[in-house]
């Protein structure tokens, strides 16, 4: 999704456990550790040229972890649930979002 924001994340591997993969894709993208908070209700987005499982996670930064900086994308923002409505995302990522705000 070309100059969209979206969360960071990607694919699971074969046999990796899905927040196992959240925390190895934020130290690929952003270069940082984080812990998984708690589990969101996974998901199906279909974009019509794919189709994707979403499994989203709430993280935190670890203690000792470095600060995030972009490897692979133009720009990071931190931001509150309530402020990613002004945020121009990835389509998948509005039901993310709806969960955060009413969590």
């Amino acid at each position: 999704m070309p100059l969209k924001w979206e969360f960071p994340g990607g694919k699971v591997e074969p046999g990796e456990d899905p927040a196992a993969a959240i925390i190895r894709e934020i130290r690929e993208e952003l270069g940082c550790t984080v812990t998984v908070v708690s589990p969101l209700t996974p998901f199906v987005h279909d974009y019509r040229t794919v189709v994707i499982t979403m499994i989203p996670f709430v993280c935190a930064l670890a203690p000792d972890s470095p600060a995030p900086h972009a490897h692979e994308h133009v720009a990071i923002a931190w931001a509150t649930p309530a402020e990613l409505r002004g945020y121009d995302l990835a389509a998948a990522d509005w039901p993310v979002v709806d969960a955060l705000v009413k969590s």
